[in-house]
């Protein structure tokens, strides 16, 4: 199949506007890269680059070893999913499949063959003589895949497919999408703005801000090691909480103190910090809520803080608390409950709760960057 390569790839509208800015990215064989971002970073922009749809302001493109540059879409041997689905209403489903390689001129055999497969991968073979209009949305949007795939694309792009689908659907399709990625040998660069189809999906992620890329790496470790704050907030549900917090160094150790605690970082985050030169600072002090732990009793190491809403979740208790004025989220398995909160905990109950210390995050205040 292909690699595909970015190389300083760059988006400008109409000699003012930079939408996607110095982008560079290796996409391994058969890799499965997912750009994730908030609306309006460029992580469509650029998709649509690689398919020819957008013109490339600077900057070199390659699928396998070829300049695309210039290259027409039709001739990149690219395959894209919308959306919109963009099924045609007035044909079948085996007839909006079967579309794309009559216009390749592909022998009829060969057209029912490929047509058939696709289906029975996406398990639609039972909608082959239906039209668009009779199908849910999850369907139409096999059939859209469909489409793409009977072309046995070197690189299928795929911009935001399951979006307009309801929340059920999404993570059935989630699955199809990666039992998919099992059985066709093809390379996939895929767009969304949903962190979890992100991590589910992904080989490696790409997160994007502003047209700028912000960090490339596996979903774990973007979640153990966000390069800096927005990261962090974008990756995990609930997302992270983030605390004013001071880093004091003194000879070989370090303490943080927040919000009237200590902590004493765990041993490799020190490293770290001594590895980077830090000393003592103002930093903000990341910690997810599932990182939360409540303290049986109050001590110089815990945080005070009031129940404002806690939601039951089965398996764990999803808690807001007020502490000193801040939102605090914290995630707490049930089993791990004082018995007089299992049936809940109430608005206005006081808790006290610490941090795990070898998972806490220590961003500079300015640049905003993870210390570590």
């Amino acid at each position: 199949m292909a690699t595909v390569s970015l190389k300083g790839i760059k988006k400008v509208y109409d000699n003012k506007v930079t939408a996607v800015h110095d982008f560079n990215l290796e996409i391994a064989d058969k890799e499965f890269i997912v750009l994730v971002g908030p609306s309006g970073c460029g992580k469509s922009t650029t998709l649509r680059m690689i398919a020819g749809l957008e013109d490339i302001s600077d900057g070199e493109l390659y699928i396998g070893d070829k300049k695309v540059n210039d290259v027409e879409p039709k001739d990149r041997d690219i395959a894209m999913v919308f959306q919109s689905y963009a099924l045609y209403p007035h044909m079948t489903v085996y007839e909006n499949m079967a579309f794309p390689l009559k216009l390749r001129k592909m022998s009829k055999d060969e057209i029912d063959k490929r047509v058939k497969e696709a289906a029975e991968i996406l398990d639609i073979t039972q909608y082959l003589d239906r039209k668009p209009k009779a199908l849910s949305g999850g369907q139409r949007q096999r059939v859209a895949i469909g489409r793409a795939i009977v072309r046995e694309p070197q690189v299928l792009l795929m911009d935001e497919p399951l979006s307009n689908l309801d929340a059920k659907l999404r993570n059935q399709m989630r699955a199809e999408i990666i039992k998919l990625r099992q059985r066709i040998n093809t390379t996939f660069v895929y767009v969304t703005h949903d962190q979890t189809e992100a991590m589910t999906l992904g080989d490696r992620i790409v997160i994007m801000k502003d047209g700028f890329i912000q960090q490339i790496g596996t979903p774990q470790e973007l979640f153990d090691h966000p390069a800096n704050i927005f990261v962090a907030g974008f990756i995990g549900m609930p997302q992270m909480n983030f605390f004013d917090a001071h880093l004091e160094k003194t000879g070989d150790s370090y303490v943080v103190q927040c919000q009237g605690a200590t902590i004493t970082p765990g041993d490799k985050i020190v490293a770290g910090l001594k590895a980077n030169g830090v000393g003592s600072k103002d930093v903000v002090l990341g910690v997810r809520p599932v990182h939360i732990s409540f303290a049986s009793k109050p001590d110089n190491t815990t945080i005070k803080g009031t129940v404002d809403v806690s939601e039951m979740m089965g398996s764990e208790v999803h808690l807001h608390v007020n502490a000193d004025g801040k939102d605090v989220v914290l995630v707490v398995p049930t089993t791990d409950l004082p018995e007089e909160h299992r049936s809940g905990i109430r608005y206005g109950t006081e808790v006290h709760f610490t941090f795990r210390n070898d998972l806490i995050h220590l961003f500079d205040v300015e640049k905003e960057t993870n210390l570590l």
